[in-house]
């Protein structure tokens, strides 16, 4: 299996109504500890890089990280760019081995979106790559991009036409889903995502997944939601569990960075392994 495309990725779990992780990764330690956890679960993964992360870390070692650790992997694997207005860091990503994107043009007018969006689908079938859209900022700030101002959600035939003449492989509408943590139970509007999916057979992209029920869950995937994007249910992994480690470590007075290392990469392997089993995607790599 190995390092395949978003298409073939969603295409099957689009078909059969399975949800994928797409997690958003930050270093070398949750990108090794999110293949890890797919492989445990034997389920196919999305690795997300945010455009913080690419400019942090650098595109070209990224892109080396990611080819060591994917070479003989045993299950579906794709490497996304998520959330980026900038064409300069898509271009990067994409010479790099980046084989999706997430171009998001969502604070342009629609036509300039539109415009825009179709240079990158062109762009990105050059590397044999995938892409993602949307025409409205999902609610919340997450990695320096966004609003917490929630967008005005486009009329269906908008949507349908961005869909179309874009040439995009997954949609990302509007539902009432936020980035980072809820502040307040959302309000969820699945009849959208039913409408889209029911008029374009398109899987969808939920973001804004860190915190929802494994009902809502249920609900959306059922409805088309096929990707479904972790990134703050992984920050905070990280960083309470290296906390809850380090106040340990204090208590003992014995400071050993290996151990560090590894307590959180348990607990990042898990956070997998349980995404992966509530989405319905553990076994369907076997």
């Amino acid at each position: 299996m190995g390092v395949v495309s978003l298409e073939k990725i969603l295409g099957t779990a689009f078909t059969e109504r399975y949800g994928v992780p797409a997690v958003n990764i930050f270093n070398d330690l949750t990108m090794e500890g999110v293949l890890a956890g797919a492989v445990e679960a034997r389920s196919p993964v999305i690795v997300q890089t945010s455009v913080k992360t690419v400019r942090s870390i650098g595109a070209p070692v990224l892109a080396a990280m990611w080819r060591t650790m994917t070479d003989g992997i045993e299950v579906p694997v794709c490497l996304h760019l998520d959330h980026c207005p900038d064409r300069e860091v898509v271009t990067e990503c994409l010479r790099n081995g980046w084989n999706s994107v997430l171009f998001d043009a969502s604070e342009m007018p629609v036509a300039e979106n539109l415009r825009q969006t179709i240079e990158v689908v062109a762009e990105a079938r050059e590397y044999g790559a995938h892409v993602e859209g949307e025409i409205e900022s999902i609610t919340g700030v997450e990695d320096g991009h966004g609003s917490d101002e929630e967008a005005a959600r486009q009329a269906l035939d908008v949507c349908l036409d961005f869909i179309d003449r874009s040439g995009v492989d997954v949609f990302a509408p509007s539902i009432g889903n936020a980035h980072g943590s809820y502040k307040a139970a959302p309000v969820l509007d699945y009849q959208r995502v039913e409408d889209i999916v029911t008029a374009r057979s398109i899987p969808i992209a939920l973001h804004g997944g860190s915190g929802l029920s494994l009902e809502q869950f249920h609900a959306l995937i059922a409805r088309g939601c096929a990707k479904v994007n972790i990134s703050t249910a992984l920050k905070e992994t990280y960083m309470k569990s290296s906390l809850q480690f380090l106040e340990g470590a204090r208590e003992r007075d014995k400071w050993d960075p290996p151990s560090l290392f590894s307590a959180t990469r348990e607990e990042v392997v898990d956070l997998v392994v349980g995404l992966a089993k509530d989405f319905g995607s553990a076994g369907k790599a076997a």
